[in-house]
């Protein structure tokens, strides 16, 4: 293994604040190091010093000679005059045919999606995001030693996030990546740097190696640190009980963390918190009948909708950029017009949204009197906290609190967005990219919290690890005038994706642009009438599970009820329903899998 870049005692300050507090480091050939920390903890300084772009204050960065390095950061510095070819494939130097037949080439702009904007597109006719992808674009089309990324993810849908992960994973190259999120960060690293207080810790693995190292140093900790202890040890126990767990290189013994969670029960009592909102919500919350909705620029995004949400329901909303999800949302929430049907809202209503558009506040107010405006303490699950609390919660310590609204950053704007969002006490929560701009401390707190919040909570996000956390079904739009619901999930979405044929949209055959179209042989596959056939049994299949979803959440409601009567007799007979429904669910599952096989094959 070539070592690429090393760092030697490295020390790096802005004004009174030390970032980096004689720093050794090294990156070697082959190594894929995730790079986490709380907001303004010294990560992107950590990234340019080691890139060069940032001098150190003092020690010495070494870089290996002729190495092959691309950064991309979130300032996406790029031409506005130029067009999209420009920017990622000019600086190739290859004329149209040779990078039309580049397979490298024609993955990244597919993967990403550069396609789709237009190669003749001026960068400055591109919002944001869309720029980040095309300067993310521009670095991986190269023939690289290393790429080093400051939050590639932030733009991506949850297809691209994983495109992004098997792309890094199929290249022969060292990545330094700076995420939040921990879907990614487990799938891509094998080390994982955490930089606090002018250092970096260098662990083995992925968020779960990380998470059980966390715990294992929280354990050891003082009483001032028993807060974060528990919260570690809470999110611990979700990653042991929930889906198998990735470790890879496990440095820390497995006994002794299963004995460090061996007594934290599951994060959500599900039954309880039904309970809970059922006495606060009732039983109707907001219900919309034979909806049709169209998106602004006129595109039919859902016709014939009856979607009814239950109080207490825990809903994840996918798919991707540009699909409708925040229209939909939109359209939950009353703010959007129905084409045709009906929306009916329960009289106990109470919404909380948070919208991506940031709240317009005095800039002169103090961050702590903008929290308090809308109330000064808050109910969550059994517990009472003050506005102060849930903003230290959140990120903003006691100091911070005093902060001027005006002197915010855009990601602690967003932080104080949402503090606000929850101090209003809603009973029915959007939530829409909650995600962005939020650490990964940040993000357990808020999981935290919501857990013990009772209520109904529609979640948009292309963090899959969210979704899979706090979210108890999920939903999809695909483009065809429907919601579907998905039992297995992200997963599913992103099989029926690829079913559905998404690669023909995302793997743009470019070969025949500016050269001779190539000869292809006949389809000797599937019909259209099979497939056609085939998606109709596939169809009904899927409405067959969602009737045995609105069973299944009939039954749970009932057996709080019988529970509530002390009846066990009734919930014994519950109990062996729900089991029926789960053998039931699990063969129409299997059914609509090998239907999907066919459909493939």
């Amino acid at each position: 293994m070539a070592n690429l870049v090393n760092l030697e005692n490295v020390s790096k300050s802005f004004g009174l604040k030390t970032l980096l507090d004689r720093v050794s480091l090294g990156v070697q050939s082959g190594d894929r190091i995730g790079v986490v920390g709380l907001n303004g903890g010294g990560k992107t300084t950590l990234l340019e010093v080691l890139t060069g772009i940032e001098p150190p204050d003092s020690g010495r960065v070494s870089l290996n000679s002729g190495l092959r390095m691309a950064v991309v950061t979130q300032r996406a510095e790029l031409n506005p005059d130029d067009t999209v070819a420009d920017a990622v494939i000019g600086p190739l130097d290859l004329e149209i045919y040779q990078w039309a037949s580049n397979a490298k080439v024609r993955e990244v702009l597919g993967g990403l999606g550069i396609v789709d904007l237009g190669l003749e597109t001026k960068v400055g006719e591109l919002s944001g995001g869309e720029r980040r992808r095309v300067n993310l674009a521009a670095a991986l089309v190269k023939e690289l030693d290393l790429v080093v990324l400051d939050e590639p993810t932030n733009h991506l849908d949850v297809e691209g996030v994983r495109w992004l992960a098997d792309h890094l994973l199929n290249r022969n190259l060292a990545v330094v990546v700076v995420t939040h999120d921990r879907w990614f960060l487990d799938t891509v690293a094998t080390h994982t740097w955490e930089v606090h207080d002018g250092t970096v810790d260098v662990y083995e693995g992925g968020y779960n190696d990380w998470t059980f190292a966390r715990a294992e140093r929280a354990r050891q900790a003082d009483a001032a640190e028993q807060r974060r202890q528990n919260l570690a040890r809470k999110e611990l126990a979700w990653l042991r009980r929930g889906a198998p767990a990735r470790t890879s290189k496990p440095r820390y013994r497995i006994e002794a963390a299963e004995a460090l969670i061996g007594d934290v029960p599951p994060p959500r009592d599900s039954v309880e918190l039904l309970a809970f909102s059922k006495k606060r919500q009732g039983k109707v919350v907001v219900e919309l009948e034979d909806a049709t909705i169209s998106t602004p620029d006129g595109r039919v995004l859902v016709d014939d909708l009856t979607w009814r949400l239950g109080p207490g329901e825990r809903i994840g909303l996918v798919g991707v950029n540009g699909s409708g999800k925040t229209t939909l949302l939109r359209a939950i929430a009353g703010e959007k017009d129905l084409d045709t049907g009906k929306r009916i809202e329960g009289r106990t209503v109470r919404l909380g949204w948070l919208k991506q558009e940031l709240d317009d506040l005095d800039p002169d107010q103090r961050l702590l009197d903008a929290v308090e405006s809308v109330a000064t303490y808050v109910q969550l699950g059994k517990k009472e906290i003050s506005a102060s609390q849930l903003a230290e919660r959140l990120g903003f310590s006691a100091k911070r609190q005093r902060t001027p609204v005006g002197d915010l950053s855009g990601g602690e704007r967003r932080r104080l967005q949402l503090t606000r969002v929850l101090m209003a006490e809603p009973n029915l929560l959007l939530l829409d990219e909650p995600t962005n701009d939020l650490d990964i401390d940040t993000l357990q707190e808020l999981e935290s919290l919501l857990d013990s919040w009772p209520g109904t909570l529609v979640v948009i996000s292309h963090d899959r690890y969210l979704i899979e956390r706090i979210c108890d079904v999920t939903y999809a739009l695909f483009g065809d005038g429907k919601l579907t619901n998905l039992p297995r999930g992200i997963e599913e979405y992103l099989e029926r994706r690829q079913a559905a044929g998404a690669n023909d949209n995302r793997n743009v055959d470019l070969s025949s642009v500016g050269a001779e179209k190539k000869t292809h042989g006949a389809d000797h596959g599937m019909s259209q009438a099979e497939k056609r056939k085939l998606s109709k049994e596939m169809a009904s299949l899927e409405r067959k599970i969602a009737k045995l979803d609105t069973r299944e959440r009939t039954i749970h409601q009932q057996m709080v009820e019988a529970s509530e009567k002390m009846d066990t007799g009734a919930l014994a007979d519950l109990n062996t329903q729900l089991a029926a429904i789960a053998d039931e669910r699990g063969e129409l599952e299997m059914e609509w899998m090998e239907l999907g096989e066919k459909m493939e094959g």
